[in-house]
């Protein structure tokens, strides 16, 4: 819908826009620093490990299963068609519904693309107590380490052959730079610096380093490097400085408004793809010819109204609901 207008816009702007994908490698990042920071204190046992994991079922899966709701009618639409066996069919129906889609590569259907990243927000979550205990209370050089160790292993791993539809593997580096930031913050914010309300003296050269390096990739090339490799660190020192909190974009990430879409996010981002399935059927083409601009702008009040009444009447209820249910 906006491809046209972004054909006309500069080509530093062309370039952010298509980099947009890059920002999973951010959320990536700032689930291992949010996780650290919650679990800081948490003595893990099996009971408090039961508790973990059924708090974070209960965070991902009731939207995400929401989210298949939606787009049924195209999934048995799919289903139904000639072509795949049976076997296909139910395997296809199992990667969705057991969140596999990372393991698996593109399979094909579209039905919701963006969740693979949910299948590795699971391996996370398998993997955070141990990764967590191994940083626990680490000092500088432990930390320096693992950031050291999550820019190189995603080179390592595609040196190995490791293949690249294993993406949890692959990304499981985000998620340790995620947890060596959160230590890196605490060691920060505790110590004598005077570095509290000065964060923009952190994100604001990530941020520009970063959006230069997206919209010329280019100079990448023949440095060994490429720019998820190189956007890791600079999403470090991103989250570190917002952390720290101080100038505008901090301010204005730490207002009500921005707090409460940043809670509507989740269900905002498994919900746009099966929403423009409906869109694309049925109201894209009976609102005439307006300017594509128009039914782009339509489609993401559509987005951000659907995903406020889904948090506030699905995804939340559905995981205080889970966890009491745990407790009982």
């Amino acid at each position: 819908m906006l491809e046209m207008w972004e054909t006309q816009l500069p080509h530093a702007m062309q370039g952010l826009i298509r980099g947009g994908y890059l920002a999973v490698q951010t959320f990536f990042i700032l689930s291992g620093f949010v996780l650290a920071r919650s679990y800081a204190s948490a003595r893990w046992n099996r009971r408090s490990l039961i508790r973990f994991g059924v708090a974070r079922f209960a965070r991902i899966y009731p939207a995400y299963l929401f989210s298949l709701l939606v787009v049924s009618r195209f999934m048995l639409e799919t289903l139904s068609r000639p072509g795949r066996t049976v076997g296909q069919k139910a395997a296809l129906v199992s990667d969705y519904g057991l969140l596999l889609q990372g393991w698996t590569g593109a399979l094909g259907v579209g039905w919701n693309t963006p969740a693979w990243s949910l299948s590795c927000e699971f391996f996370f979550y398998l993997c955070f107590p141990l990764l967590f205990l191994w940083m626990r209370n680490a000092g500088w050089p432990k930390l320096t380490a693992a950031l050291g160790i999550s820019c190189a292993v995603p080179a390592l791993l595609a040196h190995a052959g490791v293949p690249e539809v294993w993406k949890p593997i692959h990304h499981l580096s985000d998620f340790l730079a995620g947890i060596a930031a959160a230590g890196v913050y605490d060691l920060m914010a505790g110590s004598g610096w005077r570095v509290r309300g000065r964060g923009f003296l952190f994100y604001l050269p990530a941020l520009a380093l970063g959006a230069a390096l997206i919209v010329h990739p280019a100079v990448l090339r023949g440095t060994m490097l490429d720019l998820n490799t190189v956007l890791r660190p600079l999403n470090v020192a991103l989250l570190l400085g917002l952390a720290l909190e101080g100038g505008v974009v901090a301010h204005w990430l730490a207002t009500g408004p921005a707090g409460y879409l940043g809670k509507v996010s989740y269900s905002m981002y498994v919900l746009h793809v099966p929403l423009l399935w409906w869109y694309t059927r049925y109201a894209f083409h009976r609102m005439g010819t307006p300017p594509y601009t128009v039914t782009a702008l339509v489609y993401l009040a559509l987005v951000i109204a659907a995903s406020i009444v889904v948090f506030e009447l699905v995804e939340s209820p559905a995981n205080r609901w889970i966890r009491a249910k745990a407790k009982s």
